[in-house]
């Protein structure tokens, strides 16, 4: 894993509300093992030996590996609503927020790709209970998108025929994003995110 990705795995600000520090520390730890080796993959013995702490160590404050997962899934689906929610709730046209929106979701997983691969792609290592929590998430981060989509129809300055196909479509369309950045690459974070939202905008017609 490059330096660029750990920095963006162990960035105090994602994780900041998860204390004690060795919870923290093994919260990154983890979202590097995921991302890196995939869940089924990783051990839990992967994931204290990257921390520093001992097996033993992790149990004081994860009962399972899933628990681990469970854990950075649900703060990294919270965060990806907060985005969306903020961009639905400002001023301005439905075309102005839905560019805010999708450059603002963009932005979060070019910039924090490590930690939204882990997010986005490893719903099914879930068990029932915690995949249906996490599900729950991804319902209302659907309906943030949805709404401005809406409510550009409702206005007329959309021209979508079908707004619930169409909003799956730009989720998928930002969310795959956290799968082929590089910071390496030739664009950053923010000119994905201008880029995305300019296409998203052309796709629902604009006006």
């Amino acid at each position: 894993m490059s330096t660029a990705e750990e920095t963006t795995a162990g960035d105090p600000q994602a994780w900041a509300e998860v204390t004690p520090d060795a919870a923290r520390r093994l919260l990154i730890a983890a979202v590097e093992a995921f991302a890196e080796r995939g869940y089924h993959a990783t051990t839990t013995r992967d994931i204290a030996g990257r921390a520093g702490m001992s097996p033993a160590a992790l149990y004081i404050h994860y009962k399972t590996k899933e628990e681990l997962l469970h854990r950075i899934s649900r703060i990294g689906h919270e965060k990806a609503l907060e985005i969306l929610r903020t961009a639905a709730g400002r001023e301005g046209s439905a075309a102005e927020r839905l560019a805010d929106a999708v450059s603002s979701f963009v932005r979060w997983h070019a910039g924090g790709r490590t930690t939204a691969r882990v997010v986005q792609y490893e719903l099914d290592s879930l068990g029932p209970d915690a995949r249906a929590e996490i599900l729950a998430l991804r319902r209302q981060v659907d309906a943030e998108v949805r709404g401005i989509v809406e409510d550009g129809v409702a206005d007329g300055s959309f021209d979508v025929p079908d707004v619930k196909g169409t909003t799956l479509a730009i989720l998928s369309l930002c969310i795959d994003v956290a799968r082929w950045f590089s910071l390496d690459g030739p664009r950053t974070p923010d000119e994905v995110g201008a880029l995305y939202a300019d296409l998203v905008l052309r796709m629902v017609g604009s006006k």
